[in-house]
């Protein structure tokens, strides 16, 4: 992820629980993968609540591509779990984060209601740490949380500009610089976090 080492440019003076803005960097989105390096991804289209027809798919390295869940009320971020057992979906215009066990035969099953959020937009952007912890980007509130295992909120960051906090990155020598996206505004902010981001597999390129 380039600029990962920038430094803040300057503090809000909005505190420890606040976001610090930064200049506008661009850099490649980290997508999340297990171990064996299946690519998981979202088609949301105009889905909601009226229509749940979004869907989260997995496309694996040999090419197959398998349509897991076609009942989304607008699926956005995803994020696996420490251990790749785990798949946390968020689910914009239902204003939650699903919890979506993975199976050992690549199928899903007892699909839940990991957390609920308020407001007038749901969760976007999603992250987990080194320690299992997920970090949701919720624009609407202007915030990004940090949940332990049972959703419970450990730190809220808000937002210094607008409201609209959309996505989100690990990044720095020691994976605790949190960067996040502010849409509305076209701002890039900047956190330190309590843990280190989960490291994601990288892709086999050999022979490529």
């Amino acid at each position: 992820m380039s600029n990962a080492h920038q430094r803040p440019r300057k503090s809000t003076g909005c505190g420890e629980n606040g976001l610090l803005e930064l200049e506008q960097y661009v850099f490649g989105q980290a997508r999340d993968r297990p171990r064996n390096a299946d690519l998981y991804f979202t088609d949301q289209g105009q889905s909601g609540l009226h229509d749940p027809a979004g869907r989260l798919y997995r496309l694996r390295p040999d090419g197959r591509l398998d349509c897991l869940l076609d009942n989304v009320p607008s699926p956005n971020g995803v994020a696996l779990s420490p251990d790749g057992n785990v798949l946390y979906l968020a689910v914009t215009r239902g204003n939650c984060v699903w919890r979506v066990p993975l199976m050992a035969d690549g199928s899903v099953n007892k699909v839940s209601q990991f957390f609920t959020s308020y407001g007038p937009s749901g969760p976007d952007g999603l992250a987990v740490d080194n320690e299992g912890n997920l970090l949701i980007c919720n624009p609407g509130l202007g915030y990004v949380w940090l949940l332990n295992h049972r959703a419970e909120p450990q730190i809220v960051w808000r937002s210094p500009r607008g409201m609209s906090t959309t996505h989100l990155a690990f990044g720095g020598g020691d994976r605790r610089s949190l960067f996040c996206t502010e849409s509305v505004t076209g701002t890039i902010l900047y956190a330190r976090a309590p843990h280190p981001g989960l490291t994601l597999a990288k892709p086999d390129v050999q022979g490529h």
